[in-house]
């Protein structure tokens, strides 16, 4: 089983239909829908035919009865604490007109994760555990993603790792994010553009990779490029792979964790990285095309 841990959220949606206007009314959609990027990640893997797992923590509300529900209902085994601390956690994401979104988050019960909620015998026997560093910025969940991972590791489980947000790594500083993450040995980094530019000091693609290969000890690096496709670095490997052609872009929000996902379903099935990259950049570019992280899919048509 892979394991993702971390958050799950609700994505509240906002597309205006034109720029915003300061006191006054703006005509657009709104949605509600389920999100969270390590979650997100989970459903991917899901998707693409392996079996997944979540570890995270919502509120004792509606909004974490709906989205615990809704995780099953894409056959993800969760292992859900509830708190009563904080609500269900739920981001607002702007939408621009070409799909790229801005953020605005709140600090919800997927904040409230400790080590003590966390299901030791599902890490134990777990083949690999998936972290995004948005469970590292604050304490809790810091010590239970990094409980998480040195339990899974020490059992024999493989460790992937995204770094999620460019701006809290240069908020934070190239080192004190490396301190973060300093007691960690991860197998898979999953950069995006602007995240590899920030923890490796180049503007080159090729160069971004083959650094941050090195940088994480030998780490297979797939470096997500959006509409230009992806360059995966391992071990004697530089290889890149260009997009999915995308007819209109929708809404960017999730493709990555959709990457994610397909990448590692694939990849630790067969251990085939070009396979893994052409299948994880078809579901990065089906979801751009669509409305949110984990659009409904028509399981007897779409095949990831």
């Amino acid at each position: 089983m892979i394991i993702a841990v971390g958050d799950l959220v609700w994505d509240m949606l906002v597309q205006p239909d034109g720029i915003l206007q300061p006191g006054g009314d703006t005509t657009g959609r709104i949605e509600l829908a389920p999100g969270g990027s390590a979650a997100n990640v989970a459903v991917w893997v899901a998707r693409a035919g392996a079996s997944a797992g979540f570890i995270g923590s919502v509120g004792r509300d509606a909004l974490g009865d709906l989205i615990v529900a809704d995780l099953a209902a894409e056959g993800v085994v969760a292992h859900v604490s509830r708190t009563a601390e904080r609500g269900t956690g739920v981001i607002l994401a702007l939408i621009a007109a070409d799909g790229q979104r801005s953020m605005i988050t709140n600090q919800g019960a997927d904040f409230c994760l400790r080590p003590i909620d966390l299901p030791q015998t599902a890490l134990q026997q777990c083949r690999h555990v998936h972290l995004t560093a948005w469970s590292l910025f604050s304490d809790p969940p810091r010590s239970a993603a990094i409980a998480a991972a040195q339990l899974a590791r020490t059992a024999g489980a493989s460790l992937s790792f995204d770094p999620a947000s460019f701006q809290m790594i240069e908020q934070l500083g190239r080192d004190e994010f490396d301190t973060l993450t300093g007691d960690l040995s991860f197998d898979i980094v999953f950069p995006n553009r602007d995240e590899a530019r920030v923890l490796s000091g180049s503007d080159d693609p090729a160069t971004m990779a083959l650094r941050l290969h090195e940088q994480y000890r030998g780490a297979v690096v797939a470096l997500k490029l959006d509409a230009d496709g992806c360059i995966v670095v391992a071990d004697g490997h530089l290889r890149y792979t260009p997009a999915d052609p995308v007819a209109r872009a929708v809404d960017s929000t999730g493709a990555g964790d959709a990457f994610n996902g397909v990448f590692l379903a694939s990849y630790l099935a067969d251990g085939d990285l070009e396979r893994a990259a052409r299948r994880a950049n078809r579901a990065g570019a089906w979801v751009v095309a669509r409305d949110g992280a984990r659009p409904a899919i028509d399981r007897a048509h779409e095949q990831f």
